[in-house]
């Protein structure tokens, strides 16, 4: 199973999103998103998460307004690894990998 985490800021807790193996998950403002994300600068279906069988994380950008960056890298579509930093708008999602 893939976590994604946001720091917790100020009192607020921080938003944890899990993808398990062979699931495909939408992150985005709209309520057809699987990770809802309200934030500025985010689009309705921002990125798609995809846990591939063979243990891979992919990143999809949906064509959103402000891009889809891994890393401080704009990307399209990349591949995934523990502890890379994914950032939608101002949010910004820590990668882990649980063995569970």
């Amino acid at each position: 199973m893939w976590i994604l985490q946001t720091k917790s800021v100020g009192g607020d807790e921080g938003l944890t999103f899990r993808v398990m193996p062979e699931g495909i998950k939408t992150l985005g403002r709209a309520v057809r998103a699987d990770f809802i994300v309200e934030a500025p600068l985010v689009s309705r279906l921002h990125c798609r998460f995809t846990a591939h069988a063979s243990g891979e994380l992919e990143i999809e950008d949906l064509r959103s307004t402000n891009g889809t960056f891994v890393n401080d890298r704009r990307i399209k579509r990349a591949s995934l690894t523990a502890r890379d930093r994914v950032r939608v708008g101002r949010v910004e999602l820590t990668v882990d990998r649980s063995s569970s």
